[in-house]
């Protein structure tokens, strides 16, 4: 199965947090691993924040070598669009979703705004 592995499965793992052990499950698979280019400035962002910018480009240099990152090209764009206007979420975790999509990958993540949808494995509480 290919994943898309959404900013919060990141952020807890690096974070240690409780659900570290399931967002390393995926993290650490044999699982084809795909990142959305709205994942790396999420991402970056929030490692930023917390611990500078040396951190972030370590951080980054991990996610490419780990993942194939899917860029927002404007098929995925449209789509985001149209996911934002039906289901209205965000328009970051629309581009993710429509990013899955596209790629036929399932979305992991503990994000409580994809809670139940049907194209998302559900780590979170």
């Amino acid at each position: 199965m290919t994943v898309l592995l959404d900013s919060w499965v990141w952020v807890e793992y690096w974070r240690g947090s409780k659900n570290a052990d399931k967002a390393s499950s995926y993290i650490q698979s044999s699982e084809e691993v795909i990142v959305s280019s709205i994942n790396i400035a999420e991402i970056y962002f929030w490692i930023l924040r917390g611990y500078g910018q040396k951190e972030a480009e370590a951080k980054k240099r991990i996610l490419e070598r780990r993942c194939f990152i899917a860029d927002l090209d404007p098929s995925i764009a449209v789509e985001a669009a149209k996911i934002k206007h039906d289901r209205k979420i965000a328009l970051a975790d629309s581009i993710v979703l429509a990013t899955a999509i596209k790629t036929n990958a399932k979305v992991v993540t503990g994000d409580p705004d994809f809670k139940g949808l049907k194209e998302v494995v559900f780590i979170g509480d």
